[in-house]
């Protein structure tokens, strides 16, 4: 799996959105190797987009054809300023239920000293982690150069996730957490999407 990560700053939410309304029914039909895509605007007005495809090879194809380039030449006037984006070089999936039926999302940015090494700690114990959160139906990590790492947590409401934060974690699972936190250069950024946009060609 390849993901392309897609950040800016917007003032028209519902503009944004019916501009993705758009491109899910014009462009997507004859798009090439995508799976899907979670985004959102963030209470102040961040956006964020997930875009899941095949391999980089079909997304580097979708990207060049003429409705796509046409949609996003439109598109992009929505933003204020200029719009980054951000290949992964490394994707992880843990998935325990269906995040399309996610009621709330929440993205970490961040970046490791040891991505290998964090990778390893963040795919640990996945039973354990069911157990004591089934308000998470799964994580999904794209890992970019330089050790960033951006990763959407899928949740099945926003309550249920605040209620989740605020369980006891037991020590075994405290102690991979304790050493994420110490390969993590500096603070990590926190994205909320209370109404996440959930796209994928299933509908």
């Amino acid at each position: 799996m390849f993901v392309q990560v897609i950040q800016g700053k917007v003032t028209d939410r519902s503009g944004l959105r019916a501009a993705m309304d758009r491109w899910l029914s014009e462009v997507a039909p004859g798009s090439i190797g995508w799976l899907g895509s979670t985004g959102g605007v963030t209470e102040d007005g961040r956006f964020i987009l997930f875009a899941r495809f095949s391999s980089e090879d079909e997304a580097m194809r979708n990207s060049d054809r003429p409705e796509q380039s046409a949609w996003w030449a439109e598109t992009s006037k929505l933003f204020d300023g200029d719009a980054t984006f951000k290949n992964s070089i490394a994707v992880d999936e843990d998935l325990v239920g269906d995040p399309d039926n996610a009621g709330f999302v929440q993205f970490v940015l961040g970046k490791m000293r040891d991505p290998d090494r964090g990778r390893q700690l963040m795919r640990a114990d996945p039973q354990a982690w069911a157990q004591l959160r089934p308000d998470l139906l799964g994580t999904v990590t794209a890992v970019h150069d330089g050790g960033e790492m951006t990763t959407a947590a899928y949740f099945t409401s926003e309550q249920d996730a605040r209620a989740g934060e605020a369980k006891d974690i037991p020590q075994a699972l405290r102690d991979g957490m304790e050493e994420i936190n110490a390969l993590t250069v500096g603070e990590p950024e926190y994205l909320d999407l209370k109404e996440p946009w959930l796209d994928s060609p299933k509908g």
